[in-house]
């Protein structure tokens, strides 16, 4: 049996200790092993890079590439478990596998075989699973819990506007059911992204119809029916060994003197937009646990842009957006810098690219999805939670002077007749800004993007034949598009953009004056008009 290395990841690097080598005359196996959530990239900075538990797709992708290039491995074992990233990474990695593929031989171990580790195994041609293997294959659903019950009967209400039907970023809270719009676009969304996932992973064309309804439970079902190609265990296609630190340390050195190299030489660059949309500067985390992960400010990338155009060995750039959306104006600001831009800039979708996620890339010269992607959500909605009734049964007693429109974003009122008419018709000229952005960008008439709008989410397999985007794909079709649109030949290097880390109280200068909107109590600081898709829908 070959002998076989695991390949490390920044994170483990400081862990190893010298092995033990292998006998010249034995192949040598590299070990990759899937598991976690797999966010789009690493913090730009290397200590922070080091110390992550949770291994990036981004780094993910650089080993891969790494293992292409390593004449003295002859087999790459991938072992999934407690894989947890969302479909559009999966299918992503499964690309990135079968490139892997045409360099060297791959196989694919699944002792979890579920609708997310066989879309990994999608593009191998070797998936191997054990007897015991534990079989989930229950198709996909959509679940969300809705809290206006709830929150009524503590006295808390919610005001939600929204512009239109289908916009429903803020009915979990203000509602306590699914509403007929919600279903159907929910519904639309999950048959679509099962007729994705079987035309990915059913090896059998003419099985591909009975594979989520016979509910398999064994490794041998699932190989009569194609979905995998064979039955061991992962000891029998290569044994571990003790790591070997100096080869680590080769691997990795070989890794920063291609960056740094990258750096002198033509190539393509890559912004992020990731998290909730927000005025202002980037963040880790929500300054309130409303939204949960990162925050993409405006500020930060529309900085990142303008660092990529004066590059002069910046030839096209790759906007990556994983967002559900956010403000309506930090939206209108970073697409405003993508179609300013000189150079070319290919957009690229993550698992969520919707409402503002989607306005923000509008207007990029191409446009890719995932067939499992969550985008459109074309639409506006202000809102906010209502503490009156609350405040009576707890004694709490508020009292304002002045202006009753200056309260607009109090909690402790509900908007007033003429709040809730000023709201409505400010979102409206939110959207119809929204429509000629889409329009504009698309090629499309008003007519058709208000048609497709309405605040309704598509896949990107039905945003593609809706004109919604160009292209299938992941960042690696992105960066082929933005190569080709640039001129640069296929293996001209891709580097990410960094706008490096402010200080606190230290002032940032430019030519012309940059304001931010800062609010401790909500997300988008006093911003109330959000073009924005609540993500918080559990795909299972």
């Amino acid at each position: 049996m070959p002998n076989a290395r695991t390949l490390p990841d920044l994170s483990t690097l400081l862990r190893l200790v010298r092995g033990r080598e292998p006998a010249a005359d034995t192949p040598h196996w590299a070990i990759i092993d899937l598991h976690g959530s797999y966010p789009t990239h690493h913090a730009h900075d290397l200590l922070e890079s080091l110390l992550e538990r949770t291994e990036s797709f981004q780094s993910l992708t650089e080993r891969l590439e790494q293992l292409a290039r390593l004449d003295d491995v002859t087999g790459v074992l991938v072992r999934v478990v407690n894989l947890t990233a969302g479909l559009a990474t999966c299918a992503a990695i499964g690309r990135a596998l079968g490139r892997l593929q045409a360099k060297t031989r791959v196989v694919v171990y699944l002792p979890q075989v579920s609708m997310r580790s066989l879309l990994v195994a999608a593009g191998v041609r070797e998936v191997v699973a054990p007897e015991s293997a534990e079989v989930m294959l229950p198709g996909l659903a959509a679940e969300r819990v809705y809290y206006g019950e709830f929150l009524t009967r503590r006295g808390i209400g919610v005001e939600n506007l929204r512009i239109r039907e289908y916009k429903t970023a803020l009915t979990r809270f203000s509602d306590d059911h699914m509403d007929e719009h919600e279903r159907e676009q929910l519904s639309t969304y999950l048959a679509s992204a099962e007729r994705s996932w079987l035309a990915a992973v059913a090896r059998d064309a003419g099985a591909a119809g009975d594979v989520l309804d016979a509910r398999f439970t064994s490794a041998a079902q699932l190989l009569a029916a194609g979905l995998i190609t064979r039955i061991a265990y992962d000891d029998e296609i290569a044994v571990p060994v003790d790591q070997d630190w100096s080869r680590s340390l080769e691997l990795v050195r070989s890794q920063f003197a291609r960056k740094r190299q990258a750096k002198k030489q033509d190539g393509i660059a890559v912004v992020p937009v990731v998290g909730a949309i927000v005025s202002g500067r980037s963040r880790p985390t929500p300054p309130v646990p409303l939204l949960a992960g990162p925050t993409a400010g405006s500020e930060t990338v529309v900085a990142a842009l303008r660092k990529a155009e004066r590059d002069e060995h910046v030839k096209a750039v790759v906007l990556y957006v994983d967002s559900g959306g956010g403000s309506a104006l930090a939206s209108d600001v970073i697409g405003r810098a993508v179609a300013r831009s000189t150079k070319p800039v290919v957009a690229v979708m993550g698992e969520v690219a919707a409402s503002g996620g989607y306005y923000v890339l509008v207007q990029a010269r191409h446009v890719v999805a995932s067939a499992f992607t969550i985008t459109g959500s074309i639409g506006v909605v202000v809102g906010k939670p209502v503490l009156r009734d609350l405040n009576a049964r707890i004694g709490r007693n508020p009292e304002a002077v002045g202006r009753e429109a200056a309260l607009f974003g109090s909690a402790n009122t509900p908007f007033s007749d003429a709040d809730r008419a000023w709201a409505e018709r400010m979102m409206e000229e939110v959207y119809a800004r929204f429509v000629t952005r889409v329009a504009d960008g698309r090629g499309l008439s008003r007519e058709r993007v208000d048609e497709l709008g309405r605040g309704r989410i598509w896949s990107g397999a039905d945003a593609l034949e809706r004109g919604l985007v160009d292209e299938l794909g992941d960042l690696h079709a992105g960066i082929v598009a933005a190569r080709r649109l640039a001129g640069l030949p296929d293996d001209a290097p891709v580097r990410s953009v960094s706008t490096g880390f402010a200080l606190p109280g230290v002032p940032s200068f430019g030519r012309d004056p940059v304001g931010a909107l800062v609010g401790a109590a909500w997300p988008f600081g006093e911003e109330r008009v959000l073009t924005w898709y609540d993500p918080v829908v559990t795909i299972r």
